[in-house]
């Protein structure tokens, strides 16, 4: 790789990511794209199959919506930012700019409910609207002559001094180089990696929150780690919407009973937490829980998830056996209204970044529409900077090559400290003994990337720091709230915790 000079460069190609690029080259900025996708696949947005929340006409009912379903600790006004802005930002870029095509009723836009909602406000395209919004996106910024874009390019390390970001080491096909930039947006997605079943796509790593926390910047609410009820319980999990609830699949235990209306007033439809909970709990118990798509048209309704049931061998028409998976962190890197971080020109949008709008538990199909809004206003606050050069950090490679299965060995490590003890439920001491089994690892990873530089290698480090944090943050909060789960010796109740 060569040195590079950008006005603004943003490290992540999902949809916060995308906007900040267009939002700082409306304002006549140039901006390069550092991924480490080599193709649309391996970001979060292209995955995401539910839809954009809108507000509509009721911004007020929007707002309760969110409240609620963060159990009341969402940030008021990080929500008034989303809702204010929902409708202009989605109209202006999803709909005009990018022409994504909707599913409509005629010459209306069919809006769908999920959980939590009180109202349809969901625009969706079946239920596969990430990779609808995602394609056209990347294709109109790859046109642009203001944008480059560096795939498979991942991020090492941020290069700052005395509080302010200067841009960030990338590495592509083992060559290092610094890039320089006027301003630099974290837009890394989510931390996946960290558990054994996620929605996430590979290379979820935490790198964001980890190169931002290294550098000193403030994370805050690391705790909230949401797992999403309706994964399929099966080899190769992947997710079914919530969406498919929304229009009156029901979830029934391995006895055959529907038992949601039995654990929150709003059955099927109540927050992610409550209802991942009431599946584990069910699945504990009785052996299973399928989600029973019987009563509606699912093939004519859900193509493309009835395709990838056959493609998984699934009977759907019988029930599909579902779990809760690692689907989103609601905390991550401390930011304000316009994604500016606690350094100075370094901002942070999407899924690593903490706006405060989700608190403790994130409302369905609001994290397409959070990173549309916060990477617009950061990638139009970021613009106004110019670049300037400053000594790079020095990563060494004066040592051998790692062992062949060093990383893989110590992700296996990772995950099973966080599945057995950082995961749907958390007990204070298994948390303290989560936290010292994350420090010995780290401590081992940090001895290797002192004179070793590789992306795995790296990755390693990213995701070991950011567990670490997860885990310190769980165990420093003792209020047990959405997705943050407390409980001692007994699970017994864990699954009709309603509200």
């Amino acid at each position: 790789m060569e040195t590079r000079t950008t006005d603004v460069l943003v490290i992540g190609s999902g949809i916060a990511g995308l906007a900040a690029a267009l939002g700082a080259v409306r304002e006549g900025a140039s901006v390069t794209i550092a991924t480490k996708s080599t193709q649309p696949e391996g970001t979060s947005t292209w995955w995401a199959q539910g839809g954009v929340a809108v507000t509509r006409n009721d911004p007020a009912g929007f707002e309760e919506d969110i409240q609620a379903a963060s159990s009341h600790t969402a940030d008021h006004t990080a929500i008034e930012v989303l809702v204010k802005n929902a409708n202009d930002a989605v109209r202006d870029v999803l709909v005009e700019t990018l022409s994504v095509d909707f599913d409509s009723n005629g010459e209306m836009f069919d809006f769908a409910r999920e959980a939590a909602h009180s109202t349809d406000r969901i625009l969706h395209v079946d239920a596969s609207t990430g990779k609808h919004i995602h394609v056209p996106f990347l294709n109109y910024l790859a046109e642009r002559e203001e944008v480059t874009i560096l795939d498979d390019t991942a991020a090492l390390e941020l290069i700052r001094h005395e509080g302010r970001v200067h841009g960030a080491m990338l590495e592509r096909s083992g060559d290092v180089a610094p890039i320089y930039a006027g301003s630099t947006v974290l837009a890394t997605g989510g931390i996946g990696d960290l558990y054994s079943r996620t929605t996430n796509p590979p290379g979820s790593t935490g790198d964001g929150i980890a190169m931002a926390a290294l550098a000193g910047a403030d994370i805050s609410d690391m705790e909230y780690v949401q797992f999403h009820p309706t994964v399929y319980a099966g080899e190769d999990p992947f997710l079914l919407s919530e969406a498919v609830r929304g229009e009156g699949a029901v979830l029934r235990n391995g006895k055959g009973e529907r038992f949601m209306s039995a654990v929150h007033k709003d059955a099927e439809l109540a927050p992610r937490d409550v209802v991942a909970r009431a599946i584990q709990h069910e699945r504990e118990s009785t052996g299973e829980v399928l989600l029973d798509v019987s009563s509606m048209p699912f093939e004519d309704e859900f193509p493309d998830l009835a395709e990838r049931c056959a493609k998984h061998a699934v009977d759907w028409t019988s029930g599909i056996s579902v779990a809760p998976a690692e689907h989103f962190l609601c905390g991550g890197i401390t930011v304000d209204g316009h994604g500016r971080t606690t350094l100075d020109r370094l901002y942070a949008v999407g899924e690593c970044a903490r706006t405060g709008v989700h608190g403790a538990n994130r409302l369905a199909s609001t994290s397409l529409l959070e990173g549309l809004v916060w990477g617009l206003r950061a990638g139009s606050d970021a613009a106004e900077k110019e670049a300037q050069p400053i000594d790079p950090p020095e990563l060494l490679t004066r040592d051998p090559e790692l062992p062949g299965a060093f990383v893989h060995d110590k992700f296996v490590r990772l995950r099973r400290v966080m599945d057995d003890y950082v995961g749907l439920w958390r007990d204070p001491d298994e948390l303290t003994r989560a936290q010292a089994g994350l420090r010995r690892l780290k401590g081992e990873v940090d001895a290797y990337t002192r004179t070793r530089t590789s992306r795995s290698l790296y990755e390693l480090r990213n995701a070991s720091v950011t567990a670490l944090l997860v885990a310190r943050g769980a165990a420093e909060n003792e209020d047990s709230v959405g997705t943050h789960t407390l409980i001692s010796d007994d699970k017994s109740n864990a699954g009709v915790i309603s509200r």
